[in-house]
């Protein structure tokens, strides 16, 4: 989408790095509070894919993994199926892990930043509101061991 527009979200997590790397990548996990699976090998210049958790395992999202630093840093591309490999329809995501050392812990900042996007697009307002509940959906099934169920 190479636009100028960007997205940054900053959550803290009561887990450890490990774990919220497993709960970012494991499809077991992510179909928990994203109800889609995340698909890849997690190598840097392989595909993945977000597929919906359902019969038909329907592609959504599709992109490729820039950079995969476990534990600490994971950049994906980023776009519909239909716009995957076309620099001018793909935005991209960076997740940043950083353990935090404070009392009760383990804690960990999680930084999710989506950039490349085109201003006002439909993109844009989506993971607008999309990033904070799925991440907080993260730290509610990391935290609590499960989350109720979705509106």
């Amino acid at each position: 989408m190479t636009g100028n527009a960007q997205f940054a979200y900053v959550i803290y997590i009561r887990a450890t790095p490990k774990a919220i790397w497993k709960g970012l990548l494991d499809p077991e996990m992510t179909r928990q509070y994203w109800m889609h699976d995340n698909v890849s090998d997690w190598q840097p210049g392989s595909p993945w894919t977000h597929r919906r958790a359902d019969a038909a395992g329907t592609v959504d999202i599709a992109g490729e993994v820039v950079e995969s630093g476990p534990l600490r840093r994971l950049v994906l591309t980023w776009a519909p199926p239909k716009d995957a490999g076309n620099p001018a329809k793909t935005s991209r995501v960076a997740f940043e892990l950083e353990p935090e050392d404070w009392p009760g812990g383990p804690w960990t900042r999680l930084r999710v930043s989506h950039t490349d996007l085109e201003p006002d697009s439909e993109m844009l307002h989506s993971i607008s509101y999309g990033w904070p509940a799925l991440m907080s959906g993260l730290k509610t099934l990391l935290e609590t061991g499960g989350i109720g169920p979705r509106p």
